[in-house]
């Protein structure tokens, strides 16, 4: 029986910003960072409330994740134009959130906006992702 996830990974750009941005904006821990003998960074965060959950933050423009050339364009594409990601981050005050990371130079692709569900911003990584930043009803 499965119980639960225990990493997820996200493709980002950058390793450096992507650690930039989760780490010292979101507040993320570092979990693991380690440089493999084939010169593969394995780097995971944990959100601060969930730290049984890895996130690893690849880059699949690097050697090591096994792509082809044409899927490692199709990848830089989709990242570059900020597509990939899509997820829901919690947060218990969306409009105090908001501003917090607002003033630290995150950007956001809206606003927060009261939805059937809570209130909702749509928020960017910088390397590629965006996500929901919510707090529930």
């Amino acid at each position: 029986m499965i119980t639960k996830f225990s990493h997820v990974s996200l493709f980002v750009l950058d390793q450096d910003k992507a650690y930039d941005f989760y780490v010292n904006k979101l507040g993320f821990k570092v979990h693991t960072d380690a440089k493999m003998e084939n010169g593969f960074r394995w780097l995971t965060i944990t959100p601060p409330e969930q730290p049984d959950l890895e996130i690893s933050l690849l880059t699949p423009l690097a050697g090591g994740m096994g792509y082809d050339e044409q899927t490692k364009e199709a990848f830089r594409v989709l990242l570059e134009k900020g597509v990939l990601g899509a997820g829901v981050m919690h947060t218990p005050d969306c409009l105090a959130t908001y501003e917090e990371l607002k003033a630290k130079g995150v950007t956001f692709k809206s606003e927060p906006k009261e939805q059937f569900y809570g209130i909702e911003a749509l928020i960017t990584d910088g390397v590629g992702n965006w996500f929901s930043m919510t707090q529930p009803k």
